[in-house]
């Protein structure tokens, strides 16, 4: 992958993929063995802090060795401090085009991780300038994963300066009004991808079953990819003529914040690498199936060493049971993947909130921190 990088001019960085997007500090909870009520108390199990928002995403792909920026409003504060210093210095994450911003404090998040879903309680601000002026000149990237825009919105920054941007894979958050109206995939033409899942999928275009939506979806971009949840996923990928449908993997799954996002970054990076379609869906469902067993969202995603890991084990377990041994065919593939990548495995995070003087270490400047300069 890092061979075949497109290299950013303005920044000196290779780029395989650039984010924008809200930052959030996440606080989670996990092993709770109630839902809270109010008047109680409610002991959890296990903690985790970690940036959380974009940085979820930005951090599994960086993970999976994708040449990653991020463009981001990060808070003059503990938390903007230490989240800056943890993605840029251990996660390597390009942030020349992020900022800190004087008075502006970091969103927090709360989130209740029980019985394989979560609640999310959260407090912040609008950043104090749009997405556009954040950026500026846009990177040169070979992709980048964009929401799509809400009907009646100003066309998205990226729409303008698409042909910069490689392979636009295309998301869409939930409606909190439940009308899903299909103009917001308006932009959708212009993009190399969409990502949604099965309740998005169905909505948005209108129809009764995740397969119904598969072929609706197949005529406004090349490649659509549904997932399913336990269900595992399906897509259709027009520039090849491919569709699969791959199951999940079952896993004890403590925290499941930041799946979705382990399991785009899989897509993206099998793209990249022109992996066949079937590939690409059984390597970002493992992803975030080894994402799912810990909790702590943007650091819980797997590395190449965590991989590594994970296919050893299952070699070895292949010679127990039926189960095992058709995962194991299944995922015969990882052997030459991993052959490329584990000279650099990286694994996993702990998902920890540092001392501040942790991120003053990497970061000491951050409460005067000077706007960087238009590009």
């Amino acid at each position: 992958m890092k061979g075949n990088t497109v290299v950013d001019e303005a920044s000196g960085t290779d780029l395989d993929l650039f984010l924008t997007g809200s930052l959030f500090f996440d606080i989670i909870f996990t092993g709770l063995p109630t839902a809270p009520q109010p008047g109680t108390e409610v002991w959890a199990e296990g903690m985790g802090s970690v940036p959380g928002g974009i940085a979820n995403l930005a951090v599994a792909a960086a993970r999976l060795g994708l040449a990653t920026g991020l463009s981001a409003g990060f808070g003059d504060d503990a938390y903007g401090a230490w989240s800056w210093s943890l993605l840029e210095q251990q996660e390597g994450i390009d942030l020349s085009r992020s900022r800190i911003f004087p008075e502006w404090h970091s969103a927090v998040t709360v989130s209740l991780a029980r019985d394989g879903d979560r609640s999310m309680v959260t407090h912040g601000h609008p950043m104090p300038i749009s997405a556009k002026e954040l950026i500026g000149t846009p990177p040169t990237s070979k992709a980048m994963i964009a929401e799509l825009a809400l009907p009646g919105d100003e066309a998205p920054w990226w729409v303008s300066s698409s042909p910069a941007q490689g392979k636009v894979f295309a998301a869409v958050g939930w409606d909190p009004t439940e009308k899903w109206d299909p103009a917001m995939l308006g932009d959708l033409g212009l993009c190399h991808g969409f990502l949604p899942n099965h309740v998005e999928a169905m909505a948005y275009s209108r129809t009764d079953t995740p397969e119904a939506a598969l072929e609706a979806l197949s005529t406004r971009t090349p490649l659509v990819v549904i997932t399913q949840g336990v269900d595992g996923a399906i897509a259709i990928d027009s520039t090849t003529g491919e569709r699969a449908r791959v199951p999940s993997l079952p896993v004890p799954a403590i925290d499941p914040t930041g799946a979705g996002d382990v399991f785009s970054a899989g897509i993206v990076l099998g793209t990249l690498a022109g992996w066949p379609l079937e590939q690409r869906l059984l390597f970002s469902t493992l992803c975030s199936a080894l994402a799912v067993k810990h909790f702590g969202g943007s650091l819980a995603s797997p590395g190449w060493g965590d991989i590594a890991d994970w296919w050893e084990s299952k070699k070895l377990r292949a010679r127990e049971n039926a189960e095992c041994r058709d995962i194991a065919r299944r995922y015969g593939f990882l052997d030459e993947v991993l052959s490329e990548h584990k000279p650099n495995a990286v694994r996993r995070a702990e998902a920890t909130f540092g001392l501040l003087t942790e991120a003053e270490a990497h970061y000491r400047p951050h409460r005067n921190h000077p706007l960087p300069p238009a590009r």
